[in-house]
């Protein structure tokens, strides 16, 4: 059940992320790496079984991220991608102070919510600043190598793709795992967490790939909306450099 829903979820998430870039462009790519840096957050704290290992549901979305990065470093530039990752650090910052301020209001004698609450959104400072810290390693890694690839090999988007999110992803995975819980498990059992996610986000990235490219293939023009409220430019956007 889980492979089937985790398949669901994959193809449900990519596609989403292209539609959104097709009919919202750039705009639409900041909006979706803000939301899927705060949902991978949130659903990276429920552990699931599948193909017979342990991990956490944040993993797709994670990816996603990278994938909306290197979607918009290839059309749109570098600039617009180390700004978007700005954007998600503030975004998870914001998220994390909220929840955390909530969490300190008394609660009403007929609230319902506030121990679930408590038990999802009570993440102590050290994994909070883990978070942070592995996200800014992470995107500003995959933004550099992507552009590296990009100029040695400009004509294999693939290449620099995959290669810059599974290095940038287990990058995360690893500093994740050593700030947050070193001292909590053994030295095994933290690679063992960390080299587990890495190999399911490889996979992931692997199996992205087409939806980078519908991305990439997609028009920069603006598509008109029937209720005109999306405004079609006179020029188009250059395509990305870095």
């Amino acid at each position: 059940m889980n492979v089937l829903l985790g398949t669901f979820s994959f193809l449900l998430t990519f596609s989403l992320m292209t539609f959104v870039e097709r009919f919202f462009k750039k705009e639409g790519l900041y909006v979706w790496i803000c939301v899927a840096t705060v949902a991978s957050n949130v659903l990276v704290l429920k552990s699931v079984d599948l193909f017979g290992l342990t991990t956490n549901l944040g993993n797709i979305m994670f990816i996603s991220v990278f994938s909306a990065s290197d979607i918009m470093n290839e059309k749109y530039g570098s600039g617009h991608s180390k700004k978007a990752a700005v954007l998600g650090v503030v975004s998870q910052i914001v998220f994390s102070l909220a929840c955390f301020f909530s969490l300190l209001y008394a609660p009403s004698s007929v609230d319902l919510n506030h121990v679930s609450m408590k038990n999802l959104f009570s993440m102590n400072l050290r994994v909070s600043f883990s978070s942070v810290a592995m996200y800014i390693a992470g995107s500003f890694l995959d933004i550099y190598l992507f552009c590296r690839i990009k100029q040695k090999y400009p004509n294999f988007l693939w290449l620099r793709n995959n290669i810059s999110t599974i290095i940038s992803s287990c990058l995360q995975n690893y500093i994740f795992a050593f700030l947050a819980f070193f001292g909590t498990y053994d030295l095994v059992t933290l690679l063992s967490i960390a080299s587990v996610a890495c190999v399911l986000e490889a996979i992931i990235s692997l199996a992205a790939t087409p939806f980078v490219y519908l991305a990439k293939n997609s028009p920069q023009k603006l598509i008109k909306n029937p209720r005109k409220l999306i405004k079609n430019p006179r020029k188009l956007p250059a395509s990305g450099d870095c």
